[in-house]
């Protein structure tokens, strides 16, 4: 080798350094990948010669990123699908499959090389090209292509020259790549924040529809941004929200098209050309115009649970970018919390509507106080009934507007529990101070989160008046028929000392029929007399000292007959040697009465029914025992109030008023009375009266055995 060859060659590597060294220097000086993408293709451009170029950076799946085009001097537009082409066809494509340079001297001579349509290539002058791969740490990042209308203007020295600029650029690029996909996840990050904060910040669905919508097109640019939920039945998609007037309110099917495909996968896709996709379905997707290109959809989720779908249609830029369906997905799933947040916020609104519509439209008048009993609401009737405007009432407590009873409640409303309605009967005040019967029934309930009661007060003005009509007509009858029926009596006294009826049995027992039937009637007289007086709180006066055995056999005779008509048996067990009670023997004697004859009706025929007393500490006990069907536990606390019937309706005629004034003759004695669950399964009522206080006897007497069963009295 000559000195001068060696000195050429010397010089011509030390330019090449040299032109590595800038093409180095210039590359490294940005990090913004387009226009790192534009000065690699440029320079390497000026560097081997070439009239046009492309440099292309895919991802890990070959699939086009971005891309620079040059064309004598100018950079040209261009679009994904154009770059993808090139990728699929061109050969740019074959060197990225084969990740190896290639070299072509005559274009029109070498397959691998793809004309700019199929038409154009017989016409197409030939060229020379050259293509080199992008390599950087062991991983393809992209490929640079150069051309030249002049055949064979390439060479090998070219092909290695480019080579060594794509080595040098390689890491440029793939630094650049990376910092352009850290900024646009650090957008999308910043998108999907923006959009959670703008999403969240309402409760009113429409506007939280619309905000979503917003965010969508602010995040991919799109021409239709649509928003479907599923219906309650989860078998149609109804379109709640769209930036295409036509969409709003369509009903489409939740398992056809491209949204079925979403809602059964339950994962987002992007159809790049939707019109050629079989699963693309105008009427069912929603899309009639304008004419879908590219659609991307993705699923709305709530709790794990798919609620509806997100669709956004035709992207300004022609193409989705891929990162179209994180996006899709982090605002789908963003926007199915706050869309069920305001679908209950709005559930939660009706509900208060309907409860405040009900709570004042209600014809009773309804109070809420704290805990304490300090009134914190009240409805319209409230304010009609008492002449009180709301803010006069916040002032008071509960105790002010009407006679508390703190029996029933206590006196800090201490009794009154959760799940429990107490009530009583009160007096309700007014501002004309007109006092109102009124039922009032309280019990504990919750208001977002915090205890308070709630208290109801009926009028029942026209329930007392009636009761009183009744008391007043009853009165006037009972008194009435005093009179007429001692007339009776007394008649058929003088009738049976003055005629004798024993010659005759059939005259003899309608006599005594007449007799039974008219001292019944003056017992239920002289009983609703009585009545009348302990109901006004008259005391008992007319007492005497009593042997229980004789009240309960003189009882029993009366009610023996009707006993008799059903084949029952009464039994009779007093204990041996009980001290007399005092009391109203009449009055007590009508009490038994009351509860045989009741037994009587209630226990089948051919039963028994047991009577009986016993010791009790200083009150002696008595009791009667049917084989009936028994009393409720629920209505055990009432039978003895004023017209209340054992059976109701479906029972023996009544007014209800013969266990009413058993309690009132009891208690007027000092006595209680009660019913429990016989052990035969029936009905036991028993009641308690004082001892003679000079018959006093210790505790122990208590404790002797009842008598045995007696036969059945002789009729």
């Amino acid at each position: 080798m000559t000195t001068s060859s060696i000195q050429s060659q010397y010089s011509s590597t030390q330019e090449s350094l040299e032109l590595l060294y800038h093409i180095s220097r210039e590359i490294a000086s940005t990090l913004d990948l387009t226009v790192v993408l534009q000065r690699v293709l440029s320079l390497s451009m000026r560097t081997i010669g070439a009239v046009s170029g492309s440099l292309i950076v895919i991802d890990e799946d070959d699939t086009p990123l971005e891309a620079a085009i040059i064309y004598e001097d100018a950079v040209l537009e261009h679009n994904t699908e154009r770059i993808q082409n090139l990728v699929r066809d061109g050969l740019a494509g074959w060197v990225i499959e084969h990740a190896e340079p290639a070299l072509i001297y005559n274009t029109q001579r070498d397959e691998r090389w793809m004309s700019r349509s199929p038409s154009s290539q017989t016409t197409e002058k030939a060229k020379s090209a050259l293509s080199v791969p992008l390599i950087a740490r062991d991983t393809l990042v992209g490929v640079i292509t150069l051309s030249h209308p002049v055949p064979f203007f390439f060479n090998q020295e070219h092909l290695e020259l480019l080579q060594a600029i794509a080595d040098q650029a390689a890491i440029a690029v793939l630094n650049a790549q990376l910092y352009e996909t850290s900024k646009h996840q650090a957008r999308i990050m910043g998108a999907l924040a923006e959009s959670a904060a703008a999403i969240t910040a309402s409760l009113n669905l429409d506007e939280v529809l619309q905000r979503i919508l917003e965010k969508i097109n602010q995040a991919l640019q799109v021409e239709v941004v649509s928003l479907a939920l599923l219906d309650e039945h989860k078998d149609t998609l109804v379109f709640r929200a769209s930036t295409a007037p036509h969409v709003m309110g369509k009903v489409v099917p939740a398992n056809q098209g491209i949204l079925g495909q979403v809602l059964s996968t339950e994962e987002g896709l992007i159809i790049a050309r939707a019109s050629q996709d079989e699963r693309f379905t105008p009427h069912v997707d929603g899309i009639t115009s304008p004419a879908p290109q590219a659609i991307a959809c993705a699923p709305i989720r709530s709790s794990d649970e798919v609620i509806g779908v997100i669709q956004a249609v035709n992207p300004l830029e022609g193409m989705f970018k891929q990162d179209a369906i994180i996006v899709l997905n982090g605002i789908g799933n963003l926007a199915g919390t706050a869309i069920q947040h305001a679908q209950l916020f709005e559930e939660l609104q009706a509900a208060h509507h309907r409860y405040r519509d009900l709570y004042n439209s209600s014809a009773d008048a309804i109070l809420i106080t704290d805990q304490h009993g300090w009134i914190t609401e009240a409805n319209y009737q409230t304010f009609a009934y008492t002449g009180l405007s709301l803010h006069e009432l916040l002032n008071k407590h509960i105790r002010e507007i009407h006679n508390l009873d703190t029996k029933t409640v206590g006196e800090s409303l201490e009794y009154i529990g959760p799940g429990e309605m107490l009530t009583y009967e009160s007096e309700l005040y007014t501002q004309n101070e007109r006092i109102i019967p009124v039922e009032v029934n309280v019990h504990a309930i919750s208001i977002e989160g915090k205890e308070a009661l709630q208290w109801t007060f009926r009028d029942i003005t026209a329930r007392k008046e009636l009761d009183q009509l009744r008391d007043d007509l009853i009165s006037m009858v009972y008194h009435d028929l005093r009179s007429p029926l001692s007339n009776v009596l007394s008649s058929l006294d003088v009738l049976e000392s003055i005629q004798s009826f024993d010659e005759d049995p059939t005259i003899k027992a309608l006599f005594e029929i007449a007799v039974r039937s008219t001292k019944r009637i003056e017992r239920l007289t002289n009983s609703l007399l009585d009545f009348n007086r302990l109901e006004a709180g008259q005391p008992v006066t007319n007492t005497s000292p009593t042997d229980a055995r004789e009240l309960i056999e003189s009882a029993v005779v009366e009610v023996l007959p009707i006993a008799n008509n059903k084949d029952q048996e009464i039994i009779i067990r007093v204990q041996e040697g009980l001290p007399p009670a005092e009391i109203d023997d009449g009055m007590i004697q009508r009490v038994l009465i009351n509860l045989l004859e009741n037994a009587v009706k209630y226990t089948p025929p051919g039963s028994h029914i047991t009577v009986g007393a016993a010791q009790a500490n200083d009150h002696i006990a008595f009791w009667v025992e049917d084989t009936g069907p028994g009393i409720p536990p629920e209505k055990r606390a009432t039978i003895f109030d004023k017209y209340t019937r054992l059976h109701g309706k479906g029972g023996p005629k009544g007014i209800g008023l013969g266990l009413a004034y058993c309690r009132l003759a009891v208690e007027g004695h000092g006595g209680r009375i009660w019913v429990d669950e016989a052990t035969s399964g029936g009905a036991r009522f028993a009641f308690t009266l004082p001892i003679t206080a000079s018959e006093s006897q210790d505790e122990n007497t208590s404790t002797r055995e009842a008598p045995e069963e007696t036969p059945k009295p002789a009729s």
